[in-house]
């Protein structure tokens, strides 16, 4: 009898484990590297901060919190969006976002893979897998920013429904709820697609077959890598939120500080995540490891 407890509890303490590698191994590895793959993330998270309009988000929060829920569907996208079309700077910043997070996730993706491959932390060898990497990323990126504009469209088309409703405290009630569901379901179709990329890159497989076998791959741990962005991001949607009640300039730097260790995470994730879930040597653990 106590046998067959101990052995429970061995098995929760195993999956509990299985957890908290998939949601912390990708922060050991940054903060452990955390000058070599900083500077990866510092422009992409400077023009993604650029890209946000955090004028929209304060007047949707206020308005939420303590005014009359009068708000156009456009104000409730411009919240949402990562595309600012308020003004010419604004498309300018938006497509320089874009520009910079394909060749930025390259690079990153391109070093932290070969960290992890031969356990070298060295610049010679990136360039060449920067080139091998930089069309599969751009169509990571084209595909990711299409499903979350598309999301934002949709949740932002719910929500101008929702602030129609005669009872504003209801319609706040329902506002929150709905956000909190589309952000849930975010999340998970993000799981859907997240080992599409290294699969792509590491494998050589073709666009299908890699999104087949990425699939596969994550089938076994969806919903602990479902945990682990929500945990990551879903805080971040409530800082971001929060961040519009102060001066524009410290939302702006606080959102830097969020693009920059997203980036690095969402990048990093998949290169962990992948190796682990294909069952592959990571030659910079084994090498800290003989170094001992």
């Amino acid at each position: 009898m106590e046998f067959a407890k101990n052995r429970r509890r061995t098995r929760r303490f195993c999956v509990l484990g299985s957890y908290m590698r998939i949601v912390f191994e990708q922060w050991r590895y940054i903060f452990k590297n955390l000058w070599f793959v900083l500077p990866f993330a510092v422009v992409p998270a400077v023009f993604l901060a650029l890209s946000v309009d955090f004028q929209d988000i304060s007047l949707v929060t206020n308005s939420l919190l303590f005014g009359s829920l009068d708000l156009g569907f456009f104000e409730i996208f411009s919240a949402w969006t990562f595309f600012r079309i308020d003004s010419a700077l604004g498309i300018i910043y938006s497509l320089l976002s874009i520009v910079c997070l394909v060749i930025f996730s390259a690079l990153l993706l391109a070093f932290v893979g070969k960290h992890m491959r031969i356990g070298k932390r060295t610049l010679s060898g990136v360039i060449p897998e920067f080139v091998n990497h930089i069309l599969s990323v751009l169509l990571f990126v084209f595909v990711f920013g299409a499903i979350y504009e598309i999301w934002a469209l949709v949740l932002s088309a719910v929500l101008y429904m929702i602030v129609s409703i005669a009872s504003k405290t209801a319609a706040r009630v329902l506002f929150i709820l709905v956000s909190i569901l589309f952000i849930a379901a975010l999340l998970y179709l993000v799981t859907v697609i997240y080992l599409w990329l290294p699969c792509k890159v590491h494998t050589g497989f073709r666009a299908y077959e890699a999104f087949l076998y990425s699939y596969r791959l994550v089938s076994g741990v969806r919903w602990k890598l479902y945990l682990s962005l929500l945990i990551s991001y879903a805080p971040c949607f409530l800082i971001l939120f929060g961040a519009s009640f102060g001066p524009e300039w410290v939302s702006r730097i606080l959102a830097i500080l969020l693009y920059l260790f997203g980036f690095l995470s969402f990048i990093v994730r998949m290169e962990t995540l992948y190796f682990e879930t294909d069952k592959l040597d990571r030659e910079d653990l084994l090498r800290s490891y003989r170094e001992l």
